[in-house]
């Protein structure tokens, strides 16, 4: 399969990105926007919500990653493309 390109710049993201609005059964939550430390872009969400099961009320644990495909290659500030 092809490598992909990310379709924005590392800068564009950082400066333009708006928080991403989840919902998880009626649960709705904010990802937010995310420099991962493997250098890849994208947005974060880690929280707790209740779900049901037949009618009983159950906790989860959320955990959510949205990379942009492509954006681990972006050169850092200062870096020449590759």
């Amino acid at each position: 399969m092809a490598k992909s390109t990310c379709p924005v710049t590392r800068k564009e993201f950082l400066e333009k990105a708006k928080p991403v609005s989840v919902t998880i059964g009626a649960n709705t939550m904010l990802a937010d926007v995310k420099e991962f430390s493997t250098g890849s872009l994208g947005w974060y969400l880690n929280g707790k919500a209740t779900l049901e099961i037949d009618g009983k009320p159950v906790p989860v644990q959320i955990g959510l990653n949205l990379t942009l495909v492509g954006s681990k290659d972006l050169p850092r500030d200062g870096q020449a493309a590759a």
